[in-house]
């Protein structure tokens, strides 16, 4: 079996490097969730599957980098695009999990997070820790958007 590269170039420089004060604005929405007292590898998580979602390689690349770094083990990053039928995950990741889905994936739903999913949510995390996630999941929708469109390459910073 024989592999073949393909370099995708960059279309431009990421738009948060090209315009002042942007990328300190995005670093603190990303500090101020983190602040939420959530597990790191929980975040990286949520981060690696909202990008996966997105396609957006190069944030797919920072959330498993990250992950790694946060301690999460390789069966749980090679499943987490399909989390609902692997065994890792706790009730609160899972919970976790399906909120970042709905909130990344907004129009393709009659509602934006069902009442059921919220109920889970609140199971598992306090009000803090759910304003923590739901900035999380904004933020790496944030760096897919502006990543993505860009073609930032994976490893090339900016996720």
């Amino acid at each position: 079996m024989t592999t073949t590269t393909t370099t995708v170039e960059q279309r431009m420089p990421n738009p948060a490097a090209l315009l002042p004060g942007v990328g300190e604005a995005i670093g603190g929405l990303a500090a101020a969730a983190r602040s939420g007292g959530l597990p790191e590898g929980l975040l990286e998580l949520v981060h690696l599957r909202v990008s996966l979602i997105n396609g957006c390689s190069s944030c797919v690349h920072a959330g498993t980098t990250g992950a790694r770094a946060a301690g999460e083990s390789e069966d749980r990053l090679a499943t987490v695009g399909a989390w609902r039928e692997a065994p890792w995950f706790t009730d609160a990741e899972r919970a976790a999990l399906e909120l970042a889905e709905h909130v990344t994936r907004l129009a393709d739903r009659g509602e934006a997070v069902p009442d059921g999913l919220w109920a889970e949510v609140t199971r598992h995390f306090d009000e803090p820790g759910i304003a923590a996630l739901l900035l999380w999941i904004a933020t790496s929708n944030l760096f897919n958007r502006l990543n993505a469109p860009v073609r930032q390459p994976a490893g090339g910073g900016w996720s």
